[in-house]
């Protein structure tokens, strides 16, 4: 695995998502307690920025349609979005978050 800095995890919102460009892409870094996520930051129903959307109940929402996804799978579990989303490995190391781009956890190609 192939680890790359994402952000401070002070910077990473209790309530909201966290757009940060790691690689070729650009990920919505997530919080759900202490539990940190990282998703490809592009809704599959609409292609819009999920990192604009609410985050509660270990799901984000996308904020143009209402359609939500958990933050651990990256399925969605809420219409209108019908795809997941790939998610990424996360590590926090001295209050630092890195991401793994090379690979995605639930096996769906980042687009």
């Amino acid at each position: 695995m192939s680890y790359e800095r994402a952000c401070a995890l002070a910077d990473v919102p209790l309530d909201e998502g966290l757009a940060v460009d790691v690689g070729r892409y650009t990920l919505a870094i997530a919080r759900d307690g202490d539990e940190v996520y990282a998703l490809q930051d592009l809704c599959s129903h609409a292609a819009v920025a999920l990192s604009e959307g609410e985050v509660s109940d270990c799901q984000i929402e996308c904020w143009l349609h209402g359609s939500r996804f958990d933050l651990r799978t990256g399925k969605p579990t809420g219409l209108p979005a019908t795809e997941p989303v790939a998610t990424f490995p996360v590590e926090i190391r001295e209050d630092v978050v890195y991401v793994d781009v090379t690979t995605t956890l639930n096996g769906v190609t980042p687009s």
